[in-house]
């Protein structure tokens, strides 16, 4: 169903085995400037747990982020200048920037290590997008709430031993072209889960799961050409279970089918995976096999260009992977093909919602194509 002319995508899954844009058109001349919002001084002064879980998690509010959330309200009110976001990304703005950064940036020097140094970065990334998210973004489908696509995405259940996970950077934790949000938004949060990169109690939540579905039912989805790749058919031709039609609450969690997508630019991604290798290694002591999709271009393509045609948006490997998985014998009578098409639906409506939204500003529709190097 994605296909291109002239190639397929192939995009690779890795089984995992104890313990790890491009570049933006100019806008229109009459193009309005960036939305800047100001923190309303009115509005709560700290995260709540219920605002934090309707961005699409039923995680606990990660410490960190909650402490970094309390310091940036407090410093807004220590020094002389307001709490402004805008432009591209929702970044900081103005002079209250300037003075944050240069607290942060003295922060980050002072931790001893890398792990430390990950944790702060992540949790600020993630502080920052929800303060500058507030009253601006539908906390669903994370677009400006004028632009809220939510009634026109149809719910779907997934296949109930499937668990997607959503390993996401948090450059693109709130991020409105970000297209794995669709899986939650489609299938919910138990079946399509939120962990953020970088974020330790979301990371422990993963693995924790992992461990107790074993090393045989995880596999990540990622392009690593170099490495040796099966394809979902031989990954599952000897697959057997006795509870393919059973009810959800009858499913042992042994027998959960995790499949990890990574959520993040492909700049990004490549520490994410060696954050999943390294980790894997630790708690398996096994390497990340690979498994081969092929299916063709997202639609997202139009919008939001990958670095070449033989790799895709995250909705669209989880698209790739449930036709695939469709075609496996043992799968082909449980409504897969079906739970695909509802996903594709909605990078539709994603792309729809978007389009209008850049034809209202007076931006271009269309982005320009980097070159990217394949990685390793």
């Amino acid at each position: 169903m994605f296909t291109t002319s002239s190639s397929f995508r192939a995009l690779t899954i890795l089984k995992h085995t104890h313990h790890t844009f491009s570049r933006t058109t100019m806008a229109a001349a009459a193009a309005p400037p960036p939305t800047t919002i100001s923190i309303d001084s009115s509005r709560p002064t700290t995260i709540s747990l219920k605002e934090w879980q309707a961005w699409g998690t039923d995680s606990s509010m990660p410490t960190q982020v909650a402490q970094i959330v309390d310091e940036m309200m407090a410093f807004e009110q220590e020094s002389d200048a307001q709490m402004k976001f805008g432009g591209l990304g929702g970044k900081l703005k103005g002079d209250f920037r300037t003075q944050e950064e240069k607290k942060h940036r003295a922060k980050y020097r002072s931790l001893d290590d890398s792990e430390q140094k990950l944790h702060f970065f992540s949790a600020r990334q993630i502080a920052c997008r929800l303060l500058g998210s507030r009253g601006y973004l539908c906390q669903k489908c994370w677009l400006p709430l004028e632009d809220c696509m939510c009634s026109s995405v149809v719910p779907s259940s997934l296949w109930h031993p499937i668990r997607f996970w959503l390993y996401m950077h948090p450059k693109d934790f709130l991020r409105q072209n970000n297209t794995g949000k669709l899986l939650w938004q489609v299938f919910g949060i138990d079946a399509a889960t939120l962990c953020l990169f970088g974020i330790a109690e979301h990371e422990e939540i993963m693995w924790e799961a992992f461990m107790q579905s074993g090393r045989n039912n995880v596999w990540c989805l990622y392009p690593n050409k170099n490495a040796p790749t099966k394809s979902v058919a031989d990954s599952f031709a000897g697959y057997t279970s006795n509870n393919l039609l059973s009810e959800p609450h009858t499913i042992d969690r042994g027998e959960t089918l995790n499949f990890i997508l990574i959520d993040g630019t492909w700049s990004n991604s490549a520490a994410m995976f060696r954050r999943l290798k390294e980790r894997a290694d630790l708690v398996w002591g096994d390497d990340l096999p690979c498994i081969s999709l092929t299916t063709g271009a997202s639609a997202m393509h139009k919008l939001r260009p990958q670095p070449s045609w033989d790799r895709t948006c995250t909705a669209g490997a989880a698209i790739g992977l449930l036709d695939e998985l469709h075609l496996v014998p043992q799968f082909n009578s449980l409504g897969l093909d079906k739970q695909a098409e509802a996903v594709e639906n909605s990078v539709d409506v994603l792309l729809a919602s978007l389009t209008a939204r850049r034809v209202r500003m007076g931006r271009s529709i269309t982005r320009a194509q980097k070159h990217y190097n394949d990685f390793s």
